[in-house]
């Protein structure tokens, strides 16, 4: 409402302004204005409003604003300047009624169809404007030059049209470069979901196994003749992890049903994949304050790769190596395809690992991140990657020199295409 309000008051300043530079293509009152295209284009713009309600306000506008000009700057008659600018009003509202009756705001997807019917609406509106100053004058209709009335309207709806539409293409990409970034976004965010699950299930399959062993444990003490409290003690410790488990596992369906429900495609080419890595990890280094240039090369075909998987294995390498930069450096993704094996190699110049840490980078719980409260970082992400990767076949190396430090990651190509993964 708001909205409709601040477009109807700005139509109501600009048309009148806009109308000032004018000529008269006739003997007579009758004049051609910038007022018409500028009304024409906020009706197709302000699409939440009446056009008859801008139609009455803004030939109110015009009238008042002419005649006020007419009387107290040009001291002109405030009879004649009625005479003078009086038609105006209805020259505006048989244009929004026009307008209103042959829906063109319903038409933004036929644009050749919107400008013939400006031009058509604008020749009503300016025949039923000099019939009406013909009629305050007692003189007949100079219909004689309507040529020039054709030629002056089609000029008009069409540079009109063809601004709104620019208007249009320009807001429709904001659109779909917002639309991306939230996709993109969602991505990040559904791999970082992703890679949650599979610990997740990971905790399932352990709680499993010690549910199954306390049971295995209760049920030896009993054939051995324990009756203490030994018996009882491993049966309530397997019924406590069997909770546990349960509650992991609507845990599990929960997240499974929300990565889902979103409807985001689950497979994507490679270039799309890794340009959402770069872009983000981009983002990444700028919020940490960080002058990184990144680089992303790809060599080979490749099909399309499932898209959590490979975020959520190689975004934690990248994250990583942003993290290990001081100030300024380099961050490069290269891709290759190795026969039946894809390797992504994340590389960084920043001052590289210890011999000593990496014999032990990969180990769960291992971690050199504190936050800003001096709590230590969970130690998980790259065991994770060095777990599922196994998992799947796959490898993961690394390469270091006083120059850079290299992470290559392999993986079978049939694990992460199309139809080939299984969690």
């Amino acid at each position: 409402m708001k909205k409709s309000i601040r477009i109807l008051l700005l139509i109501m300043i600009a048309v009148p302004l806009a109308g000032e530079f004018k000529f008269y293509p006739f003997d007579g009152t009758f004049r051609v204005s910038l007022g018409t295209p500028v009304f024409f284009l906020f009706l197709l713009w302000g699409r939440g409003i009446h056009p008859i309600i801008a139609g009455i306000l803004t030939g109110m506008s015009v009238f008042v604003f002419r005649f006020s000009m007419a009387v107290g700057i040009r001291d002109i008659s405030v009879e004649e300047a009625m005479y003078l600018h009086f038609p105006a009003f209805f020259y505006y509202f048989i244009y929004a009624f026009a307008f209103h009756k042959t829906k063109l705001n319903e038409r933004h997807d036929q644009p050749l169809m919107v400008g013939l019917l400006g031009v058509l609406i604008e020749l009503f509106a300016s025949v039923s404007e000099m019939a009406i100053r013909s009629f305050l004058a007692n003189q007949d209709t100079p219909l004689l030059a309507i040529d020039q009335l054709v030629l002056i309207a089609f000029i008009r709806s069409f540079f009109v049209l063809g601004f709104f539409n620019i208007l249009k293409l320009r807001e429709a990409k904001f659109a779909e470069a917002e639309q991306r970034m939230q996709k993109e976004q969602m991505l990040l965010f559904i791999s970082s979901l992703y890679e949650e699950s599979v610990q997740l299930k990971k905790t399932m399959q352990n709680a499993e196994e010690i549910t199954r062993t306390c049971y295995d444990f209760y049920r030896r003490l009993k054939s051995e003749g324990n009756n203490g409290s030994d018996p009882q003690t491993a049966l309530l410790i397997a019924g406590l992890v069997h909770e546990i488990k349960k509650d992991n596992q609507r845990i599990y369906a929960g997240l499974s049903e929300l990565m889902s429900s979103e409807n985001l495609q689950e497979y994507m080419n490679i270039e799309e994949l890794g340009n959402i890595m770069i872009v983000s990890n981009r983002r990444y280094a700028e919020s940490l304050r960080k002058d990184i240039s990144f680089s992303l090369h790809i060599d080979g075909d490749h099909p399309n790769y499932h898209v959590y998987m490979v975020l959520s294995l190689i975004n934690n390498l990248l994250a990583n190596a942003v993290e290990a930069i001081k100030e300024e450096g380099y961050v490069s993704l290269h891709v290759k395809r190795k026969d039946q094996f894809v390797e992504f190699y994340i590389s960084d110049n920043g001052p590289g690992i210890a011999p000593k840490q990496k014999e032990v980078i990969f180990t769960a719980g291992y971690t050199k991140k504190f936050d800003a409260a001096g709590n230590p970082s969970t130690g998980i992400g790259l065991s994770y990657v060095k777990q599922t990767v196994e998992k799947f076949g796959g490898h993961i190396r690394l390469m270091d020199n006083y120059k850079e430090t290299v992470f290559i990651v392999g993986l079978p190509i049939d694990a992460i295409m199309e139809k080939g993964l299984t969690r």
